[in-house]
C-alpha cells in the first residue's frame, strides 16, 4: 500500500531546509575576502597598468584556468555571452553565414550568434537534452559557418559524434561550458574539444564572482583575435600601437575585459571547485542510486556518466500530464522540485519563448542579420514548433537542483520522496 502524501496529509519525506542553487556563492569567504583586499590595498584595479610591481589577478586566473583544463590559452572576459561573441567573431563569422545553436540553452548562447552578425539555425536534442548530432546533420546548408555546441545542465554533448560532423563539413566548433565547468567527456575537460570553449562565473554557476566568463582555444590566432575583440584598445600587444603582425589581427572591437576585483574573486573561487564538483557528483549519485529502480521514471542518459557536474537530477515521467502533479506533490514532500516545459510560462533557456529570434526582433528597421544580402541561401524562419522532439522530451521532465551543500541525508530523504511520489503519480 502506497504512504499517503504529503499533498494530501501524510508526513513529509524530506524534514530538512533547502538549499539555493549558488554552489560557490554560498562558500564565499575568508579567502575571496583576502584577495580582494590585496587588490585595493595594492590599488591595482586594471591589469594593463597601474602601480608597478603587483601581480594581475585576472592573468594569474586566467593562467590556472589554462593549466586546469589543458588549453594553451585562456581569456577572462566580464560574461559568458562576451566569451562567446569574441569566440565567434575570433573564428570569423559574420554576415551571410549560419550557425547552429541547441534549441534547449540559455538564451544567450542565440543572442550571441546575431551580436556577431550571423544567423542562428535552432536544432533538436535527444534524450540527454544535449544537441542531436542527427539532427545537426539534417540542418547543415552550404552557409553553415559554425556551431555552439552547449553541454546543457551540466551533462557533456556527443563530442565523438559532434567533432566528426564538424571536421566532415569543416565546421568551426563553439563550446558553451556556462553550466559545466569541470565536466569531462572521456577524460577530457569539456571546452577543449572545440575551437574555443566558453565559460560563465555568473552567481548561479558552480564558481562565481556575480559576473564573468573565459573563453580557451589551443590556436594563437583565435587567442589574438578573441584578445583583439574584447579589448579594441589593444592595451594587450606587446606593442598596442605597432602595424598588425598577420592579416586579420587588428580590427575594431568592444570592451569586454574582466576586472581585477572580479579576477581576485575568481582566484578564490576557483580553488574550490574541485570540492564543490566532488560534493554534487556524490550528492547525485546517492539520489539516482536510490531511484534507479523505481517504475514510472527514467533518469536523463548521459553520454558520459563520469563527465557529469552532478549539478542537477533531470528524469522523465512517461507524459507531460504527469509533470506538474508530480513537482506539487515532491514539494509538499519538502523537495525543490520543478518543471523544465510548459507553453505557458516563459523561460529563456526553452527556444519557443525566445521572442526576439522568432519574431526576428532586431534593434534597427533594417533587420540585421536576417535580411543581410550577403545571406545567399533561402531564408531562415523560426516558428515555437519547430523543434517537436525538444519540445516533448522537455515536456516531461522533473527537475532538481543539487547544490553541494547539501548533506548525505539530504539527499537519501530526497531519493524516498521521489519513491513515494512516484508510487502514487508515476
Amino acid at each position: 500500500m502506497s504512504e499517503k502524501l504529503a499533498i494530501n496529509g501524510g508526513p513529509k519525506a524530506k524534514t530538512t531546509p533547502n538549499f539555493p542553487m549558488y554552489p560557490g556563492g554560498l562558500e564565499i569567504g575568508d579567502e575571496e575576502k583576502k584577495q580582494v583586499l590585496e587588490v585595493l590595498d595594492n590599488k591595482y584595479l586594471f591589469r594593463y597598468y597601474g602601480p608597478a610591481g603587483c601581480p594581475s589577478k585576472v592573468k594569474q586566473f586566467e593562467e590556472a584556468f589554462a593549466q586546469k583544463v589543458g588549453a594553451k590559452y585562456a581569456l577572462a572576459v566580464n560574461s559568458c555571452t562576451s566569451a562567446l561573441i569574441s569566440a565567434l567573431v575570433a573564428c570569423g563569422v559574420g554576415p551571410g553565414d549560419e550557425v547552429l545553436v541547441t534549441g534547449y540553452t540559455f538564451f544567450a548562447s542565440c543572442a550571441a550568434i546575431v551580436a556577431a552578425k550571423a544567423v542562428p539555425v535552432i536544432c533538436e536534442i535527444n534524450e540527454t537534452l544535449t544537441m542531436d548530432p542527427d539532427d545537426i546533420e539534417k540542418k547543415i546548408t552550404p552557409y553553415t559557418k559554425a556551431m555552439v555546441v552547449v553541454h546543457m545542465r551540466g551533462v557533456p554533448c556527443d563530442m565523438d559524434r559532434i567533432m566528426a560532423i564538424a571536421e566532415k563539413h569543416h565546421l568551426r566548433v563553439i563550446e558553451d561550458v556556462a553550466q559545466a565547468l569541470g565536466g569531462t567527456y572521456k577524460g577530457k575537460y569539456l571546452g577543449t574539444f572545440g575551437d574555443c570553449g566558453c565559460y560563465s562565473f555568473q552567481y548561479h554557476k558552480i564558481i562565481t564572482a556575480g559576473e564573468g566568463g573565459m573563453v580557451v582555444t589551443n590556436d594563437q590566432r583565435l587567442y589574438d583575435r578573441c584578445m583583439g575583440y574584447h579589448d579594441t584598445a589593444a592595451c594587450w600587444r606587446p606593442d598596442r600601437f605597432a602595424e598588425q603582425r598577420y592579416e586579420g589581427e587588428l580590427f575594431c572591437g568592444v570592451n569586454f575585459r574582466m576586472s581585477e576585483l572580479t579576477g581576485a574573486v575568481l582566484l578564490a573561487q576557483f580553488s574550490r571547485l574541485d570540492n564543490l564538483l566532488s560534493l554534487m557528483r556524490r550528492n547525485q549519485k546517492i539520489i539516482i542510486d536510490g531511484i534507479k529502480d523505481t517504475k514510472g521514471i527514467k533518469v536523463r542518459p548521459r553520454n558520459d556518466d563520469a563527465g557529469d557536474t552532478g549539478i542537477c537530477l533531470m528524469f522523465f515521467l512517461d507524459s507531460k500530464e504527469k509533470v506538474q502533479p508530480f513537482v506539487e506533490a515532491l514539494k509538499a514532500e519538502g523537495v525543490n522540485a520543478a518543471g523544465v516545459f510548459n507553453s505557458g510560462i516563459p523561460d529563456w533557456h526553452i527556444y519557443s519563448h525566445w521572442k526576439h529570434v522568432i519574431g526576428k526582433k532586431t534593434p534597427t528597421d533594417e533587420g540585421c542579420p536576417y535580411s543581410c544580402p550577403y545571406h545567399r541561401g533561402p531564408q531562415v524562419d523560426y516558428d515555437p514548433k519547430m523543434c517537436p522532439k525538444t519540445l516533448d522530451y522537455l515536456g516531461r521532465v522533473v527537475h532538481l537542483d543539487i547544490p553541494p551543500q547539501m548533506s548525505e541525508e539530504d539527499c537519501r530523504m530526497i531519493a524516498d520522496a521521489i519513491n513515494k511520489v512516484a508510487a502514487v503519480l508515476a
